[in-house]
Formats: C-alpha cells, structure tokens, sequence
C-alpha cells in the first residue's frame, strides 16, 4: 500500500509498502522531513520530469556496507599507493552533487533534479550531509599541483550512520577510492554502518550485502 503524505510530519510504517519499497507519496523536501525520514531508512527517490510530488522508499532488505567489511582489492591499493589522488570530507560538497547529477541528468528518470540538490545542500549546510572528494594532484604536464575534483560521493550523516546518495568518478576507480576513504574513516571513529539504498556490481564487490530491515533498525538506533 502506498500512502499519500500531508503537511503533517509522519510516514507510515515500510512493512505495508510495496514490493518495491515505495511507502509514499507527496510531502516535501524539508530538513525535518528528510531527517525523520532518515532516521527510519527512508528516502526520496523520484524523477524529477516526470513527477512534482516526492516518492519515498523504505526497501526491507537493505543492501549496506559495514566500515570494518570494506572490500580493498589488489588493484586498488596499488591505486592508493602512487600517491597521485588524495581524499578529504566536506571540502567541496557543492561540487561533488553538481558532478554527480550533470553525469546523469540527461538519462531516462534522472532523479538528482535542482529540487533535490537545493535540500542536500541545506542539509549539508546544517551538518547532516556529508561529502567526500577525490582530488588528481597531477596536471596535465604531470607535476603536482593543487589538484582537480575527479570523484566523490555524498549522503546523511546520522548519529553512527551513512546513507549514500549518489558517487561519481571523471577517471577510473575515483568512487571506489571515496568510498574506501570514508568507510576508513567510520571506522576509526566509530561509525557503524553505510546504507547503499540498492545494490550494484560496484558496491558488491566492494563488500556489500543484505541484512532485513529488523536488524537494520537495531543498528541504527543502537547509539
């Protein structure tokens, strides 16, 4: 069943939603939506041509990735140890959302639409979104430099949890070098869980897997 939502503040409980994972319809994009949301595993995925009314989804097998489970292959820590790309976090959120939707906003239900970036960022702007960037300090001449944006990735942040959202890379494995850079970073500092929303080939191989939505919900509370 899918509900249609008001101006009120609520959603309805995911176990009645839709094969799928839909659970609602409408509302907004306001930070206490998103952050209620969030904090039940929710969230907005919708095309932002094809439909002015937020949809919201709450998939029952979660596809999540634990910090200590990251996958590092062979390939990718010869990758790290060049030395020609460096990470950091929250240094350029405005420019990692802006890649990750001009990479796809020409597809077929592009969804990072001008009202999705405007929320992200107000919730980056009040500490609940997240970035991580991917600098090549190589130039074209091969010299080090300051270094150019060449993957990322953003989501929420709350408590012990992440949520991705989207990652992009201009040169090969730039999000895989994201994604182990901050899953590294969770778990140094406690950090428990990295919610994928869906599963794909990348993150799979990466170290994701399923877990039900009960034991999902005790991780995310579980502070």
């Amino acid at each position: 069943m899918v509900v249609e939502l008001d101006d009120e503040l609520w959603f309805p409980d995911p176990h009645i939603g839709e094969p799928d994972g839909l659970i609602a319809v409408g509302g907004d994009l306001s930070v206490d939506r998103l952050l209620l949301a969030y904090s039940y595993g929710i969230f907005p995925w919708f095309s932002f041509r094809d439909s002015e009314k937020p949809y919201w989804y709450c998939p029952l097998r979660r596809f999540v990735i634990f910090p200590s489970e990251i996958h590092v292959s062979h390939s990718m820590r010869t990758l790290m140890r060049k030395g020609r790309f460096h990470c950091s976090m929250n240094e350029d959120f405005e420019g990692v959302i802006a890649n990750c939707s001009r990479l796809r906003i020409e597809e077929e239900g592009a969804w990072l639409g001008p009202d999705i970036i405007e929320a992200y960022t107000e919730l980056h702007k009040q500490g609940f979104a997240t970035s991580v960037e991917v600098w090549d300090t190589e130039d074209v001449d091969g010299e080090t430099g300051g270094g150019k944006l060449v993957g990322g990735l953003y989501g929420v942040t709350l408590g012990r949890s992440f949520f991705g959202e989207s990652m992009f890379s201009l040169v090969p494995s730039a999000s895989k070098l994201a994604l182990i850079y901050l899953s590294r970073f969770m778990e140094k500092f406690g950090g428990r869980l990295i919610d994928c929303q869906f599963e794909t080939p990348h993150l799979k191989s990466m170290g994701g897997r399923y877990i039900d939505y009960d034991e999902y919900m005790a991780k995310l509370k579980d502070e």
